[in-house]
């Protein structure tokens, strides 16, 4: 299972119809934090559809392609590892911890922060390359930009 997602991660673009193997990379992260507790409502989608769309300036459609493939691939796939490789490879680390701020906007759409969804956060920010320190940065920078959002 691992070879055939090394595999496709390290395919020609035409692989992948055409998109960026980092995109798939994200998606997929973002989708598993989404699953962490075992449920994947309507805020969690919306807000992977917002980051995705806002990080890689993605049109809707395109953005509805790329969670249908992340969740496809996140089915099918027990590991991190490839889509972890790829985040180091390709992001500087800043970019690693504004991956990290998207992880945190992701678990934290429903309300709340299970047990599972923090320690997902802290396996990755390891695998990646970021501080505890910046992790914590990151969670406490979205946690106050959420208090500060207009409840809907």
């Amino acid at each position: 299972m691992l070879d055939k997602i090394l595999k496709l991660l390290s395919a020609p673009e035409s692989a992948s119809r055409g998109r960026d193997q980092l995109q798939i990379a994200v998606a997929v992260l973002l989708v598993e934090a989404a699953r962490m507790d075992d449920r994947f409502d309507a805020a969690e989608r919306a807000a992977i559809e917002r980051l995705l769309a806002q990080k890689f300036s993605l049109s809707p459609e395109d953005t509805e392609q790329l969670i249908g493939q992340a969740e496809a691939m996140d089915e099918k796939s027990n590991q991190l590892y490839p889509f972890t490789r790829l985040a180091v490879e390709r992001m500087d680390p800043q970019q690693r911890i504004n991956l990290i701020e998207m992880l945190w906007e992701v678990v934290y759409a429903d309300g709340v922060l299970d047990p599972e969804e923090d320690a997902l956060l802290r396996r990755v920010a390891g695998l990646i390359y970021v501080s505890d320190a910046d992790r914590v940065a990151a969670r406490l920078r979205v946690v106050q930009r959420m208090a500060q959002k207009p409840k809907t």
